[in-house]
């Protein structure tokens, strides 16, 4: 009897030492507490990955001694160090929006591949006609989240390898925040950077300083977060 209790307790300890916790939280604009949507949320080291739902909320599978960082647009980057599974709040401190949509060191940025360093969200975001649980569960709802995520990421980083400060600033006589500014503000789509990434660019982006420098002085910068 005794060998059999000793087997039973060994096997819950090991599934104890297996088992992952869920972190919950909320994530919430530092200085207003206004809470923030669409912040991606991932580990470190088990890749588990998570969005902010719209009331700034999430959770995600993590551990003990593991690292979770918060990312997103037009915020400083933080992250927490898992030392037990309490609820979080996280407060992310805005960089303003011109440094949201222009990023100087883009051209820096390593390769961001999402299907190799993420291949559980794309696998968990197909659907199959003959499993309806692939419509409507609430993982595969959330993997189509972050896969949407991914795709929009991809789409700005490729923007970025051809509308970089250094290129734009070889064509127009700006710099500084004066540049971000108008780089921002005149920032081009996905789809036409796609289309138009040699001299049609060139063109484009003449086109706009001329527009930049007939708006009033008020008006050559991007509205803040708050809207001011």
């Amino acid at each position: 009897m005794k060998r059999y209790i000793g087997i039973i307790v060994l096997l819950l300890i090991a599934c104890t030492a297996n088992a992952q916790w869920v972190i919950k939280g909320e994530i919430v604009e530092a200085g207003t507490h206004d809470r923030l949507a669409n912040v991606f949320v991932h580990d470190t080291n088990n890749k588990q990955v998570a969005l902010a739902d719209k009331n700034g909320r999430f959770e995600i599978k993590s551990d003990l001694n593991h690292l979770i960082i918060f990312d997103s647009p037009g915020y400083i980057s933080d992250s927490v160090f898992i030392i037990n599974a309490r609820p979080l709040t996280i407060e992310l401190r805005s960089i303003g929006v011109a440094l949201m949509q222009v990023d100087i060191n883009a051209t820096n940025k390593r390769t961001f591949d999402p299907r190799v360093e993420y291949p559980d969200v794309y696998r968990k975001s197909k659907v199959y006609v003959m499993s309806p649980s692939t419509w409507f569960s609430k993982e595969g709802k959330d993997a189509r989240r972050i896969k949407r995520y991914f795709d929009n990421e991809e789409r700005e980083r490729y923007i970025e390898k051809y509308y970089t400060a250094r290129y734009v600033a070889s064509l127009v006589p700006l710099k500084g925040i004066e540049l971000q500014n108008f780089m921002a503000i005149y920032r081009p789509t996905y789809a036409y950077v796609k289309n138009n990434n040699g001299p049609t660019l060139a063109m484009y982006i003449n086109d706009s300083y001329q527009k930049y420098k007939a708006l009033p002085l008020e008006k050559r910068h991007l509205q803040d977060l708050n809207g001011k």
